[in-house]
């Protein structure tokens, strides 16, 4: 029989999946995993560097086998990187999964990721090209989504507590 995550944390870059999901794991009592952290650490270098090196295509096919790994081997909290939503087959496995969608609005984002370059599909125009990554992408999270819960304006501790509560789940 396979594993299977007790939560999977989607939502855009700079949403604060990583930071929100290590508290959930903590409070749940469960393993924390980042399909982004476990691409670096298997490719020995940054998702960056692979979109710089290889194109997003290959980014792409590394990212929904990555995925569809931790899916299959994780038991507590998973985080997926902000465009794992893009593949059909990982949208069709989240189907089975208790998913938290983490939004916010593009002022929020500038907060809290400066949309600096180094995330490489921000690097011309950030501003216009996170709203139409959000425009292309938003009802992929929504369509995934056991729940959504806004991070705008709130502490991660915050977050974490609505995503919880939604989830009705109780802290170990």
């Amino acid at each position: 029989m396979t594993a299977a995550p007790l939560i999977v944390l989607v939502g855009p870059m700079g949403v604060g999946k990583s930071t929100v999901g290590q508290l959930l794991a903590e409070r749940l009592g469960v393993g924390y995993r980042d399909t982004d952290e476990d691409i670096v650490t298997g490719q020995g270098r940054t998702v960056a560097d692979i979109f710089v090196d290889e194109g997003e295509a290959a980014f792409r096919a590394l990212e929904k086998q990555t995925v569809h790994r931790a899916l299959a081997e994780h038991d507590g909290v998973l985080a997926l990187g902000g465009g794992a939503i893009l593949d059909a087959d990982t949208r069709g496995l989240l189907a089975a999964q208790r998913v938290v969608y983490l939004s916010m609005d593009v002022e929020e984002a500038v907060k809290r990721t400066g949309l600096n370059a180094a995330r490489p599909l921000l690097a011309v125009n950030p501003r216009r090209q996170w709203r139409e990554l959000m425009e292309a992408r938003r009802h992929l999270y929504e369509e995934v989504a056991t729940v959504v819960v806004a991070t705008d304006g709130r502490t991660p501790e915050e977050v974490t507590r609505a995503a919880l509560d939604a989830l009705e789940l109780k802290e170990a």
